[in-house]
């Protein structure tokens, strides 16, 4: 039967105009970058779950929700984290990694240390629920949860927190250490904090609108 519990929508309205708020929006957003260099300066856990409530508004297939964001500031718990985490980096930048990869990676000068783990005052854990708590099925996993953690990245830069985005390969050794039940898998890791006071960052160029748009008119 059809959901007639309905509400009227209450949508955002910008103080001024629509290309206004779009272009400042734009404005803030360009300046996001990856960082490997974090502060240790302390964030509250009030801001974190800011930033997790707004990614967890994110869309998903039929409204079922299939995430789960693991916040950690538990030294110990990142450390443990961070051990295992080097070690699947070395298989990676040692045995499974092909030579165009690594050659590809070169220019961000990234490998197996990942001591920013141990510095960083949040580790959010991104975890893709296969199914839902209660066992039902879900829909769109990966697009639902890519939306959500995107979601999740621009509201820490909003919030003028740092994020990375890091994915070791395979991540079932996360679910095992954090005891996760068997229907969770991780789908990415996101250190949170504020950069260090001497980060700097490759200097890349971004897609201009040309080369990354269609209009058809």
């Amino acid at each position: 039967m059809p959901n007639n519990d309905w509400i009227p929508l209450d949508p955002h309205k910008p103080d001024g105009s629509t290309l206004n708020a779009a272009t400042e929006f734009n404005g803030l957003i360009q300046k996001r970058r990856t960082v490997r260099s974090f502060s240790d300066k302390p964030i509250p856990r009030e801001v974190i779950e800011q930033v997790l409530l707004a990614a967890g508004s994110a869309p998903s297939g039929a409204h079922k929700q299939p995430w789960r964001f693991i916040a950690i500031s538990n030294p110990d718990i990142k450390h443990q984290i961070r051990v295992a985490v080097e070690e699947v980096e070395r298989e990676f930048y040692n045995d499974r990694a092909s030579n165009r990869w690594l050659e590809d990676l070169q220019p961000f000068e990234t490998n197996p240390d990942k001591s920013y783990i141990d510095t960083v005052p949040w580790l959010i854990i991104v975890m893709a629920l296969r199914t839902t708590d209660e066992g039902e099925q879900v829909y769109y996993l990966n697009e639902s949860v890519g939306i959500a953690t995107g979601m999740l990245l621009t509201a820490a830069h909003a919030a003028g927190l740092s994020t990375l985005t890091h994915t070791p390969s395979p991540m079932k050794f996360l679910r095992d250490l954090l005891d996760r039940p068997e229907h969770e898998r991780p789908y990415m890791m996101i250190p949170i904090g504020y950069p260090a006071d001497d980060c700097t960052v490759p200097n890349i160029e971004r897609k201009s609108l040309d080369k990354l748009t269609v209009f058809v008119e």
